[in-house]
């Protein structure tokens, strides 16, 4: 018998002829019958289904909205009290080394925060934030699963089941009735795509999915297309593309953190690691995350060492993410550059079973993003 966990839709997976893997500790569809490539085109033409279950879904309440975020702000350095009532955005736990415990996505719920971490992650999330913040209260959700519908035909499948998924703009979050379930939804994903994730009770989570993929526009994808479709998109994969050695100035990040809470904004620091994040900011990183084109058609994947050049024999850097990318036609990857040769069209070098091949630096994402604003 499996030691591994299985999400609510485990035996619909199995159903649909997906191959099972495991992941994060769960038996987790890699791909169905359609293929990697083929699920990954269908998500970029019209709409993908995929069952992120295994990720954590958390609540965070304390007296108000207010006092939850305040205490969630001591450990996460982006704006959480500035957040409005039903908006959604994305952060990260940092460590005393300025470094990345794990990246998240986060809500205002009205009276509480709702967080959902990386499913490596989340056991150690929950405690840390339950060790940490002892004036609120950190419950972790175990009865909803959580699934994502993904691509250009996302709003129109999802308005057949509830005509106010319509009208959310990307980050949006709302309560939606869908096949009878009363259902979470945040207009966001992993892909680049427009569509939602779906927090929706357990027991009615293989209706919901059945529901979605009774449209002739919906196919199940697993995780190998959502791993290829979030690469194409320029997203970090935790524990790859950022960890706890990772500063997010370093990572590309900034964008994340919002001038309220950097230096000689109004909420300053007072999270985990601040001492090293803001003069990162503020200065730059020695280092830097960028996209990588390899310039022949080999797919240069994680841990290939990069050098300056042909001959080089000093590693500069290495690639954390790579593969080739359907939408794009071509190997893409993302990796670790010293700043100064991080621009754009600077050539680098990968070496890939004893050869040295040339990579260009590009600017990400490497397939244009196309979320509703």
């Amino acid at each position: 018998m499996s030691d591994l966990h299985q999400t609510p839709l485990h035996a619909l997976h199995l159903s649909l002829g997906a191959k099972m893997v495991p992941f994060a500790g769960y038996d987790m569809p890699v791909q169905y019958p359609m293929g990697v490539l083929q699920e990954h085109l269908h998500t970029r033409a019209k709409a993908g289904l995929f069952d992120v279950s295994h990720m954590g879904q958390v609540r965070v309440t304390g007296a108000d909205y207010a006092s939850a975020a305040a205490a969630l702000e001591q450990l996460i350095p982006v704006d959480i009290l500035g957040l409005a009532e039903n908006r959604q955005r994305y952060g990260f736990f940092t460590n005393a080394q300025g470094g990345i415990r794990d990246d998240l996505m986060l809500a205002n719920g009205g009276d509480h925060v709702f967080i959902v971490v990386n499913a490596a992650c989340k056991a150690a999330d929950i405690a840390y934030m339950q060790a940490e913040l002892t004036d609120v209260t950190v419950t972790e959700i175990t009865d909803r699963a959580l699934l994502a519908l993904q691509g250009p035909a996302a709003e129109a499948v999802l308005s057949t089941l509830d005509a106010r998924a319509a009208g959310m703009r990307f980050m949006d979050v709302a309560t939606l009735t869908l096949a009878g379930a009363e259902c979470w939804v945040s207009r966001s994903g992993y892909t680049g795509e427009d569509g939602y994730e779906i927090s929706v009770p357990a027991d009615q989570a293989v209706a919901l999915a059945e529901a979605l993929l009774a449209h002739q526009d919906v196919a199940p994808i697993g995780l190998g297309a959502r791993d290829s479709l979030r690469l194409e998109a320029g997203l970090c994969l935790y524990g790859h593309d950022i960890d706890t050695g990772t500063n997010p100035a370093e990572a590309a990040l900034g964008w994340a953190i919002q001038k309220v809470r950097r230096t000689g904004g109004a909420r300053a620091g007072g999270f985990v690691g601040a001492d090293v994040v803001l003069p990162a900011l503020a200065e730059g990183a020695a280092r830097k995350r960028v996209g990588l084109l390899p310039q022949g058609r080999a797919p240069m994947r994680e841990g290939v060492p990069l050098f300056a050049s042909e001959e080089a024999t000093t590693q500069i850097g290495a690639i954390t993410s790579g593969g080739f990318g359907p939408t794009v036609g071509a190997p893409v990857a993302m990796g670790y550059l010293p700043t100064d040769l991080s621009a754009n069209g600077t050539t680098v070098w990968g070496e890939l079973r004893g050869k040295r091949l040339p990579l260009t630096v590009a600017a990400m994402p490497f397939t244009p993003a196309n979320f509703k604003r």
